[in-house]
């Protein structure tokens, strides 16, 4: 049986926390029937939805002594990192809050019932939430601090339902809040990748980056930011496999975490 989410850790030496929460293509068989498009059409989605890969090109965070957590379902069954609350979610507004009711396309993705998101919510949301909030919580207690790193990847081309539709796309989008990431740690993560040859955006094409609700806007001591990968750098977009330059990609994101450690934690 497949958890909802795993947290990976050793002995924690140092305050960081790696997010990973769309990597994932599983779908539990009792929810897979619920789903209204055909089979072919559910994996064009979940090819579409999935920042696949994500959880090994990240995999650094653990290997050094932080910690890790993915999410083990994919976010077409509920999105760990939207708002619990739809009225304070933007993209509930397209039926695509904590659980999606629409696919990328604006097609009726499932139907679901009161009874039916409320046992999600208690059975998946809120033991999620509870375990990174712990570890949060862990690491303040034991470090005085914590960096959450917000793992993700995008698509070349911007799909329909996506606010930003600029169709010309950076190879790295770095996400921020003003509260939570400090300017100097968004000039490390953009001098790193300037340095080797890729384009950067801040904020663009997707802003952000996750703060569990008991930390958002009232721990200072609690830093994050959001590093979205382009998708075209690392995997075939048409078939979901890793291309050749998936390990050079995967190494450049060491070396930038082993920086950010050497920054946050060692100076």
């Amino acid at each position: 049986m497949i958890t909802p989410f795993e947290i990976k850790k050793g002995k924690v030496f140092i305050p960081l926390l790696v997010h990973i929460p769309h990597s994932s293509t599983y779908i539990p068989p009792e929810m897979k029937i619920k789903f209204l498009l055909s089979e072919n059409d559910l994996q064009k989605e979940l090819l579409r939805m999935t920042d696949r890969y994500t959880d090994e090109i990240f995999s650094r965070v653990a290997e050094l002594g932080g910690i890790s957590l993915k999410y083990n379902h994919s976010r077409l069954v509920l999105d760990p990192e939207r708002f619990r609350d739809d009225r304070k979610e933007i993209m509930a507004i397209k039926r695509m809050g904590v659980i999606y009711t629409k696919d990328s396309n604006g097609r009726k993705l499932r139907e679901i019932n009161e009874n039916e998101r409320n046992l999600l919510l208690q059975n998946i949301y809120d033991p999620y939430h509870s375990a990174i909030t712990e570890e949060v919580q862990e690491l303040l207690t034991k470090f005085d601090e914590c960096l959450i790193i917000d793992a993700h990847s995008f698509p070349a081309i911007p799909l329909p339902y996506e606010n930003s539709q600029e169709t010309k796309r950076p190879q790295i989008c770095i996400g921020t809040d003003p509260y939570h990431t400090p300017k100097d740690l968004i000039q490390l993560v953009k001098r790193f990748f300037k340095g080797i040859n890729l384009t950067v955006r801040i904020n663009k094409p997707f802003s952000g980056c996750y703060v569990p609700a008991k930390f958002l806007h009232k721990e200072t001591r609690v830093k994050s930011i959001m590093i979205e990968i382009n998708r075209e750098l690392y995997m075939d977009e048409v078939t979901g496999e890793k291309i050749d330059s998936f390990t050079e990609i995967r190494s450049i994101i060491r070396r930038l975490i082993d920086q950010i450690i050497d920054f946050m934690f060692n100076s």
